[in-house]
C-alpha cells in the first residue's frame, strides 16, 4: 500500500471513531437532561402497587398539587377557629376550648394613659368588659366596651398597666411601661386610627350637622352674594376658584366639575361628634380625593371640630395625617371652627382663649407634620371667638356671604356663598375663591 493509500485509511479510522464519540456524549446528554428515549426510561423505571416508579424515585405522572384540590387535607375542626392558623397563635384549654391571646398597647399625650387590647393580628378587641391596673394608680374598666380605656389626670412619671384575668382570654403575664408626659407635644399620635370611627357606629342626627349651618349668621351675608362661580375672565391671575365639600353633597361628577371651571376643592376627611367627641371619619372623603385628583382638581382638606383641650386638638390633626397616608395635598388642610347645629355641640361654650389655643395646637401639628395649616370660621367668629393676634401665622380662611366681604383681617381664602350651584354636583354647594397663587 503506497502512503497515499495509508493516509485515507488513517483518517476512515478516527471519522469513526469521533462518530462513536459523538453517539455516546448525545446519549449521556439526553440522560442528563430528562430527554432520554422512552423506551431507555421504561427500562431504567420499576413498578410498585401498580405505579410507575422512576430511577430519581419520583412516581410517574404523579400530581405533586393535588393535596391542595383535597377538601379534607386541612383540619378545620379547630375549636373556635377557622383553621389551623388560628391554632398556631391561640391556645385550646382543657375543654377543648379556644383560649384568645392578648396584648395590651399603652401610650400618652398628656397626663393621661391609653390602653388598647388588641389580639394577636393587632385588631382591637371589642364586646368584652376589660379590667386594668395602673399601678400606686387605680383599676379602671373599660365601660362601653370598645377595647379602648383612655384615663385622664394621671401626673407625669412612669406607670407600669396590667391587664386583669379573663376567663377565655390569654392575658400577658409582665405589665405594659408608659411614661405620661407633662406637656402635650405637637406631634403626632401613631395610634390614633384606633380612635377613629365610622358613620355607623354613631348617632348622625346627633354628632354631625350638615355643612354651613352653624358658621355664618345673619350679620355676615346679604341677597348680593354670588351664587355662581365668579366671571373668570375679570379675575386676576393668582385667584383660583374651589368648592369645599363633604358627605352631604353625595355623590359628584369631577371631570364636569373641572371642566365647569372648578380649579381646587377641599375636602372634609372627618369631624369629631358634637356630643360624643368621637372622631368620625366621612364617609366619601377617599372617593372625593380619588375623584378630584383624576379630574385634576387641586386639593386641600378641613376637619370640624369639637376639641375641648389640646390633647384633642392633636387627636384631630392626628386623624388627618393618618388618612392621608402619603398623600401631600397642593392646599392647605384647615381646621373648620364653628358651631354645631343649635348652638349645642360641645366645643359651643369654649372662650375665645381656648378655642384659640386649640385653633394653634391643630395647625402646629400639622405644620410639624411638614404640611400647610390654617383655620376656617366667619367674620363674626374671627371676631369674637378667636383672638387674632395669636393666629396669624396660619393661612385664613374666612366665610362672609356677600359681593364684598366687611372683614378687615388679613384673609387668604374667602367662601362667598353656600348656596352655589356648579354643574356634577346635585343642590347646593360652598364656592370659594383662593388668594394663595397655587
Amino acid at each position: 500500500m503506497d502512503s497515499k493509500g495509508k493516509r485515507i485509511g488513517i483518517l476512515l479510522v478516527l471519522s469513526a471513531v469521533m462518530l462513536v464519540m459523538a453517539a455516546l456524549a448525545v446519549v449521556n446528554f439526553n440522560r442528563l437532561m430528562g430527554d432520554t428515549p422512552q423506551e431507555e426510561q421504561d427500562k431504567d423505571a420499576q413498578t410498585y402497587a401498580g405505579r410507575t416508579i422512576e430511577a430519581d424515585g419520583r412516581v410517574r405522572g404523579a400530581d405533586l398539587s393535588a393535596f391542595l384540590r383535597d377538601e379534607d387535607f386541612f383540619d378545620e375542626s379547630t375549636p373556635g377557629g377557622d383553621s389551623l392558623l388560628q391554632a398556631t397563635y391561640d391556645e385550646i384549654d382543657e375543654n377543648g376550648e379556644l383560649v384568645r391571646t392578648l396584648t395590651l398597647l399603652v401610650s400618652s399625650v398628656e397626663r393621661d394613659i391609653r390602653v388598647k387590647v388588641v389580639d394577636d393580628k393587632g385588631a382591637v378587641v371589642s364586646g368584652q368588659a376589660f379590667t386594668v391596673e395602673v399601678a400606686d394608680t387605680g383599676v379602671y374598666m373599660d365601660e362601653d366596651k370598645d377595647g379602648i380605656i383612655h384615663i385622664s389626670g394621671i401626673k407625669p412619671g412612669q406607670y407600669q398597666v396590667s391587664l386583669s384575668a379573663l376567663e377565655g382570654f390569654q392575658v400577658p403575664e409582665e405589665p405594659a411601661n408608659v411614661r405620661v408626659k407633662s406637656i402635650v407635644s405637637y406631634t403626632a399620635i401613631d395610634d390614633i386610627e384606633y380612635f377613629v370611627h365610622s358613620e355607623s357606629e354613631v348617632d348622625i342626627l346627633k354628632e354631625d350637622a350638615e355643612r354651613g349651618t352653624g358658621v355664618v349668621d345673619e350679620e355676615d351675608e346679604d341677597d348680593t352674594q354670588y351664587t355662581a362661580l365668579l366671571d373668570t375672565d375679570e379675575r386676576d391671575n393668582a385667584v383660583a376658584l374651589g368648592i369645599d365639600v363633604s358627605k352631604w353633597n353625595g355623590e359628584i361628577d369631577w371631570d364636569i366639575v373641572k371642566a365647569e371651571g372648578v380649579e381646587f376643592a377641599i375636602i372634609r376627611c372627618g369631624y369629631r361628634g358634637s356630643s360624643s367627641g368621637w372622631l368620625v371619619e366621612d364617609p366619601y372623603f377617599y372617593k372625593n380625593i380619588e375623584g378630584a385628583r383624576k379630574a385634576g382638581v387641586k386639593v386641600g382638606i378641613y376637619f370640624f371640630t369639637q376639641a375641648v383641650s389640646l390633647v384633642e386638638a392633636v387627636e384631630e390633626a392626628s386623624m388627618v395625617i393618618a388618612l392621608l397616608g402619603d398623600f401631600e395635598p397642593e392646599y392647605p388642610i384647615f381646621i373648620d371652627v364653628e358651631g354645631a347645629a343649635g348652638g349645642n355641640g360641645r366645643a359651643d361654650g369654649l372662650d375665645a382663649a381656648t378655642r384659640t389655643a386649640v385653633v394653634n395646637a391643630f395647625c402646629q401639628t400639622i405644620q410639624n407634620a411638614g404640611m400647610e395649616a390654617g383655620v376656617y370660621s366667619s367674620r363674626n367668629w374671627y371676631y369674637n371667638n378667636l383672638e387674632l393676634d395669636d393666629t396669624y401665622h396660619h393661612r385664613v380662611w374666612l366665610a362672609e356671604y356677600r359681593q364684598t366681604p366687611l372683614y378687615t383681617g388679613r384673609y387668604d381664602m374667602w367662601q362667598y356663598t353656600s348656596n352655589g350651584s356648579v354643574a356634577g354636583i346635585e343642590g347646593r354647594v360652598d364656592l370659594n375663591v383662593s388668594y394663595l397663587g397655587y
